[in-house]
C-alpha cells in the first residue's frame, strides 16, 4: 500500500523582480568631475532623512520628471553609499530601467547631492586640484548610463527565472494534488 504525505510548501527569502543593489558612491574615489567623497561624507544626511521617516528619491538619469522605484536600505560602510533599490514595474521607465539593467546595458549610479563641506588638496592624475567632499545633502540617487565615480555600481539585480518559476508552479500543481488526494480518502 502507498503512503501518500501532504506537506506545505512555501517559498521563503526571494526578493520582488527588479530588486537591486550596489554602491551609490565609492569613497576615495576621483570621479570625472575632479572630486572624491570622504568616508561619512553622507552620515549626517542619512540621519536627517531617517528622522524624516523618508528616502531620497530614486531616478533615472537624474531626470526629476522620471522617480523609477523607491531605496528600501541606504547606509554608509568602510566602502562607500550602499544602496538597495526596488524599481516601480508599473512604471513604463520602471519596466525599461529593469530591462537595461538585467541585461548589464546600465549599471552605473550617481549621486544628486548639494555640498555643505568641502575641502581642495595637491592634484594627482593631471588635475591640479581635488575636490574633497567631507559632508553632503544628499537629495536623490540615480541610474545612470555613465556614473562620473566609475566604481559607482549596480552589483546585483534580482531576477526570477522562467525555469525556477515554472518549477514552483508544478510544485504547487503538486501541492493540490496531494491535498485533492488525502480529502477523497475514506476514513
Amino acid at each position: 500500500m502507498k503512503k501518500i504525505r501532504s506537506c506545505p510548501l512555501s517559498l521563503k527569502n526571494c526578493d520582488s523582480e527588479g530588486v537591486f543593489n550596489g554602491y551609490a558612491s565609492v569613497f576615495g574615489v576621483l570621479d570625472s568631475q575632479g572630486e572624491e567623497v570622504a568616508s561619512g561624507a553622507f552620515d549626517l544626511s542619512l540621519k536627517s532623512w531617517v528622522q524624516q521617516g523618508k528616502m531620497p528619491k530614486l531616478l533615472w538619469q537624474h531626470d526629476y520628471r522620471y522617480p523609477i522605484g523607491i531605496w528600501q536600505e541606504i547606509q554608509e560602510d568602510a566602502h562607500g553609499l550602499f544602496v538597495k533599490g526596488q524599481l516601480l514595474l508599473e512604471l513604463s521607465q520602471g519596466r525599461e530601467a529593469y530591462s537595461l539593467l538585467k541585461n548589464g546595458i546600465i549599471d552605473g549610479l550617481s549621486i544628486g547631492f548639494s555640498t555643505v563641506r568641502a575641502r581642495r588638496v595637491e592634484g594627482r592624475a593631471g588635475i591640479p586640484h581635488i575636490r574633497v567632499l567631507e559632508e553632503v545633502t544628499l537629495h536623490e540617487i540615480s541610474l545612470v548610463t555613465f556614473a562620473a565615480n566609475p566604481k559607482a555600481k549596480v552589483n546585483q539585480v534580482k531576477m526570477i527565472d522562467p525555469e525556477i518559476v515554472a518549477l514552483i508552479d508544478r510544485l504547487y500543481q503538486c501541492e493540490r494534488i496531494l491535498k485533492e488526494t488525502e480529502e477523497k480518502k475514506p476514513l
